[in-house]
C-alpha cells in the first residue's frame, strides 16, 4: 500500500463520514469503484465464484465479501469485523428547547461519550431523515449541514470557580446546544427547519413533511496529521472508523483465492443488540447465504465456521505518557509500535492462545511488530464485537486494534504508521 495515497484516502473517509449512515455510504462508494456488486437482502442470491459483493442493512451496517475459488466447508472464511458507530450526542425527536430567547437542541448521550470535550466546539448536524412526499410516499435521505450550526458553551470560570477541581455534567441541563437567537415571541420548529434543508439544499423538492429523524451533532474540525514529523492522526470517530477503513482497503487489495468477509456493524457502543448490531442476525444470515443452495446444509455451514477465523478490529488503549500508571506495567502499548493484541481473562475480548498465535505469526512473517494489552486487574475492561460474534457463530476470534489516546472523546489520537501496518497484516490474513 502506497503510504501517501492511503493516508489521503483515510483522511477523506473520516471527513465524509460524520455518522454511521455516511460511513456506510462512503464505504459503498469505495466498494463500487473497486468492482464489488451490490446485493439486496430481499432478493434471491445467485453468487458466482471468484466474485466480490456487498450488502447494506439499515443504511448503517455493511458486509462486503469475496466468494473465493474453493469449497467454503473446506477452506473456511477469513472474516474481519469493526463497527460504524461512535459515542456522540444524538438529537431528540422533539428537540426544541428555548431559554433566554436562545433556541437550543435537546440531545441524548449515545454510548459512553467523554463529555467535557464537547463544550466549546463548532458543531454541525448530520444523519438520516425520513419524510413523506407530496404524493404520499415514504422516503428517506442523508443530510449533512457541514457548516457549524450549533455550539455548547462552557460556563465561564468566574461563575464556577471550582470548575478545574472536577465537575459533574448534568446531561439534561448542560448539553442542549445553541442553534440560534430568537426575537421576542418568535418560535422555531425543528421539523420545518429540516424540511427546508431537504428541499433547498439536498434537492428533495417533493418532500412535504418530516416524519422522523436520526440526527447527530459532530465536530466540524477536519481530521489531520499532527506532530512535528506528522507521526500522529487526530480526528473524530477514530473509534472505530479507523478500523472500518483499514479493513476495507485490506479486503479490496487482498488476493481473491479465499472467501473473505468484512462486517461493519452498527450500535457496538450501546451493546450491539439491534438488527444491524453484532448481536443481531446480519452476519450469520449473509454467511449462510454465501454457502449457496448446493452447500446449504447445517453440516456444511458448521464445517465452514470451524475452519474460519475472525479478526475483531477495534482501537486499543495506548499508554498515555501523563497517565502511564493507568496501565499494567507489562502491557503498555505505544503509538506507532505495531498492532495491539487485546486479551482479557473474563472474555471481554475473545482472543485465546491459538488465535493470538495465528495473528502473531502473520505479523512475524511480515516483519511487523506487535504488542499486547491487558487491562489493569483493579480496573473494569471494555469490550468489542469480538466476544458477541464469537459466541453467536462459534468462530475462532482474536481482538486486535491500533493503539490510541482519548478514546470516546470528540477528537481522538493515534499513530499513523500503525494504521497502515495493521492494514498490511489484514491484507495478508485475507490472502493466506
Amino acid at each position: 500500500m502506497e503510504k501517501e495515497s492511503f493516508n489521503t484516502g483515510l483522511l477523506q473517509f473520516l471527513q465524509q463520514s460524520p455518522t454511521p449512515f455516511h460511513a456506510v455510504a462512503s464505504m459503498s462508494a469505495i466498494l463500487e469503484q473497486a468492482g464489488f456488486r451490490l446485493l439486496s437482502e430481499s432478493d434471491s442470491w445467485k453468487l458466482e465464484n471468484n466474485t466480490s459483493y456487498y450488502v447494506v442493512r439499515n443504511d448503517s451496517a455493511i458486509i462486503a465479501f469475496k466468494t473465493g475459488r474453493g469449497d467454503l466447508a473446506k477452506t473456511g472464511l477469513r472474516i474481519a469485523g469493526a463497527h460504524t458507530d461512535s459515542p456522540c450526542l444524538k438529537i431528540k425527536p422533539s428537540p426544541e428547547v428555548s431559554s433566554q430567547n436562545y433556541q437550543q437542541l435537546g440531545v441524548e448521550v449515545y454510548g459512553g461519550a467523554l463529555l467535557h470535550p464537547w463544550f466549546d466546539r463548532d458543531l454541525s448536524i448530520a444523519g438520516r431523515v425520513d419524510y413523506q412526499t407530496d404524493g404520499g410516499e415514504l422516503e428517506s435521505a442523508l443530510i449533512d449541514f457541514k457548516e457549524p450550526v450549533a455550539f455548547i458553551p462552557s460556563l465561564a470560570i468566574h461563575l464556577d470557580r471550582t470548575a478545574n477541581e472536577g465537575r459533574k455534567i448534568n446531561k439534561q441541563k448542560e448539553l442542549p446546544a445553541i442553534l440560534l437567537q430568537l426575537a421576542k415571541d418568535e418560535s422555531f420548529d425543528f421539523d420545518l427547519f429540516l424540511l427546508e434543508h431537504l428541499q433547498k439544499v439536498t434537492g428533495k423538492i417533493t418532500a412535504a413533511k418530516v416524519l422522523s429523524h436520526e440526527l447527530l451533532l459532530y465536530d466540524t474540525q477536519a481530521p489531520s496529521l499532527v506532530g512535528f514529523d506528522k507521526q500522529f492522526l487526530a480526528s473524530a470517530r477514530l473509534d472505530n472508523l479507523l478500523s472500518c477503513y483499514l479493513c476495507l482497503i485490506a479486503l479490496i487489495e487482498s488476493e481473491d483465492d479465499f472467501a473473505s468477509v468484512l462486517v461493519c456493524n452498527d450500535h457496538e457502543e450501546v451493546g450491539s443488540v439491534s438488527t444491524s448490531g453484532a448481536e443481531g442476525p446480519f452476519l450469520k444470515s449473509v454467511l449462510e447465504r454465501m454457502q449457496g443452495s448446493a452447500q446449504s446444509t447445517i453440516d456444511g455451514f458448521d464445517r465452514a465456521i470451524h475452519n474460519s477465523v475472525l479478526l475483531s478490529v477495534d482501537n486499543a488503549h495506548g499508554a498515555h505518557p501523563n497517565f502511564a500508571d493507568k496501565h499494567d506495567e507489562h502491557h503498555r502499548p505505544l503509538l506507532n509500535s505495531g498492532p495491539v493484541i487485546k486479551i482479557n481473562a473474563n472474555q471481554r475480548y475473545a482472543s485465546n492462545s491459538q488465535s493470538v498465535a495465528l495473528f502473531k505469526s502473520l505479523c512475524n512473517k511480515l516483519n511487523i511488530a506487535h504488542q499486547s494489552f491487558v487491562m489493569r486487574s483493579d480496573m473494569a475492561c471494555g469490550s468489542t464485537i469480538g466476544p458477541i460474534t464469537a459466541a453467536s457463530l462459534g468462530v475462532t476470534t482474536v481482538d486486535v486494534g491500533v493503539a490510541s489516546f482519548a478514546m470516546h472523546s470528540i477528537r481522538e489520537f493515534a499513530g499513523i504508521d500503525d494504521v497502515q501496518a495493521l492494514a498490511t497484516v489484514i491484507t495478508a490474513f485475507y490472502s493466506r
